[in-house]
């Protein structure tokens, strides 16, 4: 029998990841997320979408997300595109 390979594990990487947490961070926190950009909502939630370069960084960055403290509310893969440019601190 030939092996096939699923779409779902066959995507490229780096993939672009938006990791969403219960309360607001301030930009200072990019470096410590490997880069991510911060998105601040009005719901009181925070996004964090960037480039993953592969299944152990998407782990390590939901263990900082456990590590201090924010409630995780979501992970979702994005479709293929640029990735956003990292916030700069003091924006």
């Amino acid at each position: 029998m030939a092996q096939r390979r699923s779409q779902r594990t066959d995507r490229a990487w780096p993939a672009v990841y938006q990791i969403r947490v219960e309360g607001h961070l301030g930009p200072a926190w990019t470096n410590w997320f490997a880069g991510l950009s911060i998105a601040l909502e009005d719901n009181g939630d925070t996004l964090l979408t960037g480039a993953v370069v592969d299944q152990a960084a998407l782990h390590g960055l939901l263990k900082r997300v456990r590590d201090l403290g924010a409630p995780l509310v979501s992970v979702n893969r994005l479709d293929p595109g640029p990735a956003p440019q990292p916030t700069e601190e003091g924006d």
